[in-house]
């Protein structure tokens, strides 16, 4: 084995050393640089100070400044336009209206309407005001307003406060329909024409025709409102008031058909001191202010599977049938007209209603004509009960129209548009069928699958663009958002604390789907705006609703819903109508303590929320659900309770204003 090589290691020592002395060279110098700067930094404040008291000299060639005269730099500018004075904010503040508004309803004013036609009722129909002639200010509600009974309470009490009108315990004394009971008014459940309960009553309604296996989910309720056509043929005035409060029991017949799962549109024109329709709201129960008249019922075609008039004292036997002709528009094929109190059993009650046999025989037989023309059929008639079919397709009605001329089949009109659309009389013709078993349109499912099953709208493609897809995507889409409205809003997840809802933009009707299991009902409307008219459909899933122009106030009471939800209401409205009108008639319709969630475009919200921040609401902008980055945000406000003053402050306020 070789021995190493001595020079080597000599060399790499070397190395090593001179490597030491290079480092301790290199720090040394480092340190002498460090301290060195920091000698030059403490020189430097020094002059810094120093060249704070420069001493400048400015020749002038009139005076002699001293070369040692201290002057101040001044280094702010001289030539600059001034700041413009700053712009305030505008803060929205809109007063209430006088307490003689508390029931304001803009589009049924009694004076107004009192400068319309009186033929065919056409002055107790829609009459909005002018754009000048908008209130612009908030409807109170009643001194001593109260937040209504819980349903199903609700149902049998309200609050005199919110609706102080007496005049039906005075009529219907001897009734077991309306009790005054210190400071609330009683509803047992009876009424004119069922004196052993509304229950009843449906009992035996119940015993004609299947109300139990789901077939009838969707009823309609036609209300009075047929005074004054009476009074000008010469009818004696006390049978007029025992019809005038029909609707009244008919609030107890829709009430308690909700315990069976049927759902009832209830409605009567606005009168001057009964408030029929406001009564029926108060309990709980759906219903809109309107009137049979010269214009379609705001319906679709084919929206109900059950119509009833009990006492309503509409002629429908009179003008060729033209208030019969309507119903059939809006029953589905095979659905049930249902008529109790005069003329049906008046061979055992002609003296009761004082009058003769002779006129309320004629006016049976000319409503059995009009029914008979309509290719209805009569199915039963039972003590005070008559029971009417509608076909389920119109194959035998358009062979029968070469023997019955009239009505005729209406052409070329589309069934389903019933806002401010003229009636006439003419039948309007189902949809084509193959089989004389098919059901026109399509058949439904029975209820409850029926929420949840495409629409036959749908599914044979009438709504162009909308997919049994998109149905089903939008009714999941929905059950998402409500769940994550009751994160956002306590009341509305509360069970009980709200019953009447608005959905002021319904579409297909998902928001009310994802509700069902809740005790609540929800008005669906379909602007007659929207692109696509999907009231139909909503219809077929088993819920309610109606048509509506937001630049004009809807047919309802003031105070009739606990909850309004509007989703892109804002930006399907703009440039048609003032935001603010929008957000008046919303409070109008609002009760105290209601909520509302608006869903939009976030600038749309920003807007709104400087608005009702100054109508007594108190709201906050909230972030999609699908989290902040999204557009379209949640505004969820909440009206503050305040009331009209008391009446002894009202009049001392009317004193001041007047002097």
């Amino acid at each position: 084995m070789a021995c190493p090589n001595l020079q080597y290691y000599l060399l790499l020592f070397k190395t090593k050393r001179a490597n030491l002395y290079y480092l301790t060279f290199v720090t040394i110098l480092c340190s002498l640089f460090y301290l060195v700067g920091i000698w030059t930094h403490s020189s430097n404040v020094g002059v810094s100070s120093a060249l704070s008291d420069v001493t400048c000299s400015h020749p002038s060639p009139n005076n002699t400044v001293p070369v040692n005269a201290v002057v101040s730099l001044d280094f702010s500018a001289h030539y600059q336009a001034p700041d413009p004075p700053p712009t305030a904010a505008r803060v929205y503040h809109i007063p209430p209206c006088d307490a003689k508004f508390s029931e304001y309803t803009p589009c049924e004013d009694v004076d107004r309407s009192l400068k319309f036609d009186r033929n065919m009722l056409i002055y107790r129909e829609r009459h909005c005001p002018e754009p000048h002639e908008v209130l612009k200010c908030r409807v109170p509600a009643p001194y001593g307003y109260k937040v209504p009974f819980r349903w199903p309470e609700s149902r049998g009490s309200v609050w005199y406060a919110n609706v102080p009108h007496k005049h039906l315990t005075v009529e219907k004394k001897n009734q077991n329909w309306v009790r005054y009971e210190r400071d609330r008014f009683r509803f047992p459940g009876g009424g004119t024409m069922f004196p052993n309960g509304a229950d009843a009553y449906i009992d035996d309604i119940g015993k004609l025709i299947n109300l139990k296996d789901g077939s009838i989910r969707t009823a309609i309720d036609t209300g009075c409102g047929w005074k004054d056509v009476f009074l000008l043929l010469n009818l004696h005035l006390k049978n007029l008031f025992r019809g005038v409060y029909t609707l009244l029991n008919v609030a107890s017949w829709g009430g308690y058909l909700l315990s069976r799962n049927i759902l009832t549109v209830s409605f009567a024109p606005r009168d001057t001191h009964v408030a029929q329709v406001q009564f029926a709201l108060e309990r709980g129960v759906p219903a809109l202010i309107g009137v049979l008249a010269s214009i379609r019922l705001p319906y679709p075609s084919r929206a109900f599977d059950m119509a009833h008039c009990s006492r309503c004292l509409i002629p429908w036997g009179q003008y060729d049938g033209h208030y019969l002709i309507e119903v059939d528009r809006v029953l589905r094929p095979g659905g049930y007209w249902i008529l109790s109190g005069p003329p049906i059993n008046w061979e055992k009650h002609w003296k009761g209603w004082e009058r003769t046999r002779e006129d309320l025989k004629e006016e049976q037989t000319g409503i059995e004509n009009v029914a008979r023309r309509l290719c209805w059929k009569k199915l039963k008639q039972k003590d005070d009960l008559a029971i009417w079919q509608k076909p389920t397709n119109h194959v035998h009605c358009k062979i029968n129209r070469k023997v019955i001329k009239y009505p005729r089949f209406c052409q070329a009109k589309d069934p389903d548009k019933a806002w401010y659309t003229k009636a006439e009389n003419c039948l309007t013709p189902l949809p084509e069928v193959s089989d004389i078993k098919e059901v026109a349109g399509g058949k439904l499912a029975k209820w409850p699958e029926r929420l949840t099953a495409v629409p036959p709208r749908i599914s044979v493609g009438t709504l162009q663009g909308i997919t049994a897809e998109i149905f089903k995507a939008n009714t999941e889409l929905w059950r998402k958002r409500v769940a994550y409205y009751k994160t956002l809003d306590y009341q509305l997840a509360e069970t009980g604390r709200y019953r009447n809802l608005l959905d002021m933009n319904s579409y297909l009707g998902g928001f009310a789907a994802a509700l069902v299991d809740d005790p609540v009902w929800v008005m669906n409307v379909v602007p007659v705006e929207a692109e696509i008219n999907t009231l139909g459909v909503i219809y077929e899933r088993g819920l309610i609703g109606t048509y509506q122009n937001w630049c004009e106030a809807m047919s309802t009471y003031p105070r009739t819903y606990d909850f309004l939800h509007a989703d892109s209401v804002f930006s399907l409205y703009k440039d048609r109508c003032d935001v603010e009108n929008i957000l008046l008639e919303m409070d109008r319709m609002l009760r105290p303590e209601g909520s509302v969630i608006f869903r939009d475009d976030v600038d749309y919200l920003v807007k709104i929320k400087s608005i009702v921040d100054g109508m007594q609401w108190d709201s906050r902008i909230v972030d999609h659900e699908n989290g902040p980055h999204q557009r379209e945000k949640i505004l969820v406000a909440v009206k503050q309770y305040w009331t009209a003053p008391a009446p002894e402050q009202n009049k001392r306020r009317s004193k001041k204003s007047t002097s």
